[in-house]
């Protein structure tokens, strides 16, 4: 039986009204597969993974790579694709933060997360879970580990290579793990400080013992305030910070500002972007580096460890 969201009287007339412009997407899709809808480009990437050699699914994604999922606001088409889904898959953690109402009767892959494992971060007195744990590869683990678990009980004829391909990814993963270890190791211990516009990186700062400052918060929907601004600068400056970095999913011009008022202070940061921007909230598009989990991770290792070091 599909589930269903039960949507507003508003919501669900406009999913009607533009009913017709999700026809395209229609083409091509083997009508006997289940539909499998997942929020993320992460999500994505674990079902790709985990469907290898099964393709058991329709897998449609609502977030396109390169949106920000803390803004997205979800169209006609993508509650319409919600709504009719046998299987949906989302992160949790407010991450989706525009679209948590229409996503309760999905599988939130961090449901089942120990608490104590998670991030917590106070901004602007408010004390709030940081959803990035893709950055922390135990907590990663544990989410595929719940994508598995998903697929297998919504078709258990492909459980065996379900399970094939789960202990190869883990493999690739560990491997991933030393290569960070060993990258990270480049860095002097004393130039170990990530500068990012939103604060995405803390479970990497936590798993790789690395000290990260971001003058925006966990949500890239929030305003950055000059006090902001200039703590960041400060931070800088106090601590000889070789270079700054862009997010791909955030505007670059509030890191300009800092490396500005660095200058103004007379100190001189970098700000690395213009191609080399960080991977944080979305993989890259498909056929770029960092289109998938395993090649967004060392992109993003091998840009800090270049400009840090």
């Amino acid at each position: 039986m599909k589930k269903k969201i039960y949507l507003s009287i508003g919501v669900a007339l406009m999913a009607l009204i533009f009913a017709a412009c999700s026809s395209n997407t229609e083409a091509g899709k083997d009508k006997n597969k289940p539909e499998l809808v997942v929020t993320t480009t992460f999500l994505n990437d674990m079902v790709a993974v985990l469907e290898e050699g099964v393709e058991a699914f329709n897998t449609e994604l609502i977030i396109p790579a390169g949106e920000d999922p803390h803004v997205y606001e979800p169209k006609a088409s993508d509650l319409r694709a919600l709504n009719e889904a046998d299987v949906i898959l989302y992160h949790g953690l407010n991450f989706e933060g525009r679209m948590t109402d229409v996503l309760n009767e999905g599988v939130s892959v961090t449901e089942n997360f120990d608490t104590g494992t998670l991030e917590e971060m106070g901004y602007e007195e408010e004390i709030v879970v940081d959803p990035h744990f893709w950055f922390n590869l135990d907590l990663y683990k544990q989410a595929f580990e719940r994508v598995k678990d998903t697929l297998i009980e919504n078709n258990p004829e492909g459980e065996e290579q379900y399970e094939k391909n789960y202990e190869a990814y883990i493999a690739e993963l560990n491997e991933l793990d030393q290569y960070i270890e060993n990258r990270i190791q480049e860095i002097p211990a004393e130039s170990r400080i990530l500068v990012t516009p939103h604060d995405a990186f803390g479970y990497l700062s936590t798993a790789y013992d690395m000290e990260v400052h971001a003058p925006q918060g966990i949500s890239t929907d929030s305003e950055v305030s000059n006090n902001q601004i200039q703590k960041t600068a400060d931070i800088i400056v106090d601590n000889n910070v070789k270079a700054i970095f862009v997010e791909t999913t955030t505007n670059p011009d509030r890191m300009r500002r800092i490396q500005e008022v660095v200058a103004s202070q007379g100190g001189e940061v970098e700000l690395v972007g213009e191609g080399n921007e960080l991977l944080s909230d979305s993989l890259a598009k498909e056929g770029e580096n960092g289109d998938t989990f395993l090649s967004m991770y060392r992109h993003n290792i091998d840009i800090i460890v270049e400009h840090l070091k």
